[in-house]
């Protein structure tokens, strides 16, 4: 008999598929890495078993803890599977713009949920990573991730995601497309494949609005404003992201991001949500600049179930003035 003994053992190998209709024939192979086919959903399953299993190794993590951590929702998802598997307690805090759909799914998985106000600064006493970080402090044999600011978040890409990636793709990668949230993605994998590689590019992608951007090209963080786009972007430096690996970052709008996932799901059939869109926007200008006979590799990180109520709808998408 073929199978798992429980869900978290089939976290990873997720295929690599090219984009057809989007790339024209001129371009680059562009390869969507489909992560939002790991069970809780995204990318953020690898990085959650990843950690915990590190903090049980070292005794951070024991039975009857619970798990603490500010999300905007997948990391939150992931961690609640797994939690749900080993046992633990878990309460996230999570921003008000977030998709209703993430916070039923948080909250289905078992998890306790607090909600922060989204339009206060990072450093706000209300902000979700400072409501998070109370939470831990305040509970009793607690475990707080801080993905934001955590090593084993990009080593959970340099060991799983970045290999698969080189395997997947038969050692030809000329670009790695990725967007920038906590940086994990980004620093794991476009660490493994420079180390394969140096000509690899690696080029993060932020959404217009976010601080990464700035950062990246001047040092500073710069103002941030408003973005819909979730998943992606940020108004504070994350210790989980190393520029170090970039080669470039460029800039989406929310409009760029919600129209390339809506073609994603209507012309490819991938079902993918706005961060996707936003990596891929970026992928196709990366492959028509590099042309064919080139590989640009981009990881899908979520999936469109939890955006039915946001981009996916004409009516939001209208109210919103994206029509």
């Amino acid at each position: 008999m073929a199978y798992h003994e429980n869900v978290l053992a089939a976290i990873g190998r997720t295929p690599l598929v090219r984009l057809q209709r989007l790339a024209g024939p001129g371009d680059a192979a562009v390869l969507a890495k489909l992560e939002f086919l790991n069970p809780a959903g995204s990318i953020k399953d690898r990085m959650a078993l990843h950690v915990i299993e590190k903090a049980e190794k070292a005794g951070l993590l024991r039975p009857g803890y619970t798990i603490v951590e500010s999300t905007t929702g997948d990391t939150g998802a992931a961690l609640a599977m797994a939690a749900a598997v080993k046992g633990y307690r878990c309460v996230f805090a999570v921003p008000d713009r977030i998709a209703k759909e993430k916070q039923d799914t948080l909250r289905a998985l078992g998890a306790q949920v607090v909600v922060a106000p989204a339009n206060v600064p990072p450093d706000s006493a209300d902000s979700f990573t400072s409501v998070a970080k109370r939470l831990a402090a305040e509970t009793p044999n607690s475990f707080y991730v801080n993905q934001f600011h955590c090593a084993d978040n990009a080593e959970a890409h340099y060991r799983t995601t970045g290999p698969e990636l080189w395997e997947q793709a038969g050692g030809v990668v000329d670009a790695f497309v990725a967007g920038l949230g906590s940086g994990g993605t980004m620093t794991g994998c476009g660490r493994y494949l420079k180390e394969k590689n140096p000509a690899v590019r690696n080029v993060g992608v932020d959404p217009q609005g976010s601080v990464f951007h700035s950062l990246f090209k001047t040092g500073k963080l710069g103002a941030s404003h408003g973005f819909k786009v979730e998943g992606i972007g940020g108004d504070m430096a994350c210790g989980s992201l190393d520029l170090a690996v970039l080669d470039e970052v460029r800039q989406v709008t929310d409009a760029q991001a919600f129209a390339t996932a809506r073609r994603l799901a209507r012309e490819e059939g991938i079902f993918a949500g706005g961060s996707s869109g936003a990596a891929v926007h970026v992928a196709l200008q990366v492959a028509r600049e590099l042309g064919a006979g080139k590989v640009v590799v981009v990881p899908l990180p979520d999936g469109g179930r939890s955006y039915l109520s946001r981009f996916f709808s004409d009516e939001w998408m209208r109210d919103n003035g994206f029509r």
